[in-house]
């Protein structure tokens, strides 16, 4: 017996207000466990599908299903990073890490009890005390990880949360993505500039052209998890990343 999508876009359309479409015909699905790279050109429409996924704003057309139940009813089940860490200044890192779930009314001894577990995953134990302008720019995204996963949500979603750091800092928040992705198993939508990142991190690969918003390819990959370093190194990874930029440049230039 087959699973049931987790995520399930039919022929999904996308306008805000009386502009122009920004998704167009939109159509697929995510089977629990993938981890799926948005990537294309700006205004594509990317960080959309996130905020349909999330809830945030109604199709206009088609279907989409979350979890076998409309976006708004499914909304306990995700969690949303940003581009930016949108931490709480006046707070430290423990209190920011609480917040979404504070937000939910969980009593404060399992907020702490999830603030703990959260914070180890992201390797940043023994900083809750810590404020913001303490940490660095890979630390606040650390923060900003951790207070997601504190919800234990079924799907995660990432706007380009990496976008901002250096190439360094970002590889190993790659692999530490990806570690805690095989500890706690949830469905992942990743929006990337970087193909070398989305090829790292996904197990499908979605490439958008824009005017208006649709899926031009779909691109598996195949490497198995864990991925290292020597992923990175090898051969049949550097192909796909000539690969999947050759289609980005194809619908860049259409």
């Amino acid at each position: 017996m087959s699973v049931p999508p987790i995520v399930a876009f039919n022929h999904v359309v996308k306008r805000y207000g009386d502009g122009p479409v920004v998704l167009d015909g939109v159509s697929f699905e995510a089977a629990p466990g993938d981890f799926i790279s948005l990537i294309g050109p700006s205004g594509c429409g990317k960080s959309t599908i996130l905020r349909l996924i999330a809830g945030l704003s109604p199709v206009t057309g088609g279907v989409l299903t979350v979890d076998g139940r409309t976006p708004e009813a499914a909304a306990a089940e995700l969690a949303f990073v940003f581009q930016e860490p949108t931490l709480l200044p006046w707070l430290n890192v423990g209190h920011n890490v609480e917040v979404a779930q504070k937000l939910r009314g969980v009593p404060a001894p399992a907020r702490a009890a999830a603030r703990r577990r959260a914070l180890e995953l992201v390797r940043l134990t023994g900083r809750d005390t810590a404020f913001p302008r303490q940490l660095s720019g890979g630390q606040k995204m650390r923060v900003s990880l951790a207070r997601a996963l504190t919800l234990e949500p079924k799907i995660l979603l990432l706007d380009e949360p990496f976008g901002a750091l250096d190439e360094m800092t970002r590889e190993h928040l790659n692999e530490e993505l990806l570690d805690i992705r095989e500890q706690q198993a949830w469905t992942a939508f990743f929006v990337t500039h970087s193909v070398a990142e989305a090829v790292f991190l996904s197990s499908r690969i979605l490439v958008m052209a824009a005017n208006p918003g649709r899926i031009h390819r779909e691109v598996r990959v195949d490497f198995p998890y864990p991925r290292t370093e020597a992923t990175r190194l090898s051969r049949p990874y550097h192909d796909l990343v000539t690969e999947v930029s050759r289609l980005l440049r194809s619908v860049e230039s259409a």
